[in-house]
């Protein structure tokens, strides 16, 4: 039996053509949407998910390309750079049809890792839809790429990794799945508990099943993603809702100012620091859920 989050039910919902997303939907009020990371789904969220139910509509899908949502093959070019099928702008539309679908013009949104990479996509190209934002443990793309080099960049190996033309990645990581997937399960969290055994089961065999579509969505992030980041930069363009930024205290140690990067993309910025690990959703969900609580208000 697959792992479920209490107390919600669960469809399909067409958000582009005949690509249609996988979705649990709980609780009542005002909508809040959450996105999942890297190597995960929406499970993720279960506890989180869960405890804002109580107050409001929590939407909590897979992404597209994850989980039990469709998975388009990439449109890749000639040369190998990613096409539009998962650069976060095109991901950021599914969510926004998501929950047009479910009867929501507006809404309050929450990512963590490649979630918040979405999120931060959406609110930039919807701003009149994104109410609220909410950012867990990572920064936006052309800030990523900003501050990886040296050996510092040593812990992000996967994302030069999968930035590789179509093939090599694929075939490297799909020989030997749970170990690559499992690595970072492993690696990116301080309390081995908050990932139980089926979870961890759950997450390993979804992230198996869709190796060519992480790997596209990885690979639009070290190409396309950068191209529509760096001209809402030129543009001047900001993130003008309310934000909230939740991370590892991991800035000083990759020896840049996190908080100050965030600051140039938000004027109305909350940012904190959790002591957790990676996976700060499962690792420490009163904290995320106090946060998004809070951002709500503002």
């Amino acid at each position: 039996m697959h792992p479920t989050i209490p107390g919600f039910t669960y469809r399909r919902v067409p958000v582009d053509g005949d690509i249609a997303l996988n979705v649990a939907v709980g609780g009542s009020g005002s909508p809040v949407v959450l996105l999942h990371g890297f190597p995960q789904t929406h499970l993720m969220w279960r506890h989180v998910a869960v405890e804002l139910a109580a107050r409001h509509t929590v939407i909590c899908p897979d992404l597209r390309g994850y989980g039990a949502s469709d998975k388009p093959a990439e449109d890749a070019g000639a040369d190998g750079a990613a096409g539009l099928t998962y650069a976060k702008r095109t991901m950021a539309a599914d969510v926004v049809a998501l929950a047009r679908a479910l009867g929501h013009d507006r809404f309050a949104l929450a990512g963590h890792d490649r979630g918040a990479l979405v999120a931060i996509r959406a609110a930039l190209d919807h701003p009149e839809v994104i109410t609220h934002l909410a950012s867990l443990d990572v920064l936006p793309t052309l800030d990523t790429w900003d501050v990886m080099h040296g050996t510092s960049a040593a812990v992000g190996f996967h994302l030069y990794l999968m930035a590789q033309p179509p093939g090599l990645p694929e075939r490297m990581i799909a020989a030997s799945a749970d170990a690559f997937f499992g690595h970072f399960l492993d690696i990116w969290t301080r309390d081995p508990r908050a990932i139980p055994a089926d979870i961890r089961a759950a997450y390993l065999a979804a992230s198996r099943a869709s190796v060519p579509s992480v790997v596209a969505d990885y690979r639009a992030s070290a190409g396309i993603d950068v191209v529509h980041d760096q001209a809402d930069r030129d543009a001047g363009n900001l993130l003008r809702m309310p934000v909230t930024v939740l991370q590892q205290d991991w800035g000083t140690a990759l020896g840049f100012d996190a908080a100050a990067r965030w600051r140039a993309w938000a004027p109305d910025l909350r940012h904190s620091t959790v002591s957790c690990g990676h996976f700060m959703a499962e690792e420490a969900p009163r904290d995320v859920v106090g946060a998004v609580l809070d951002l709500l208000t503002r």
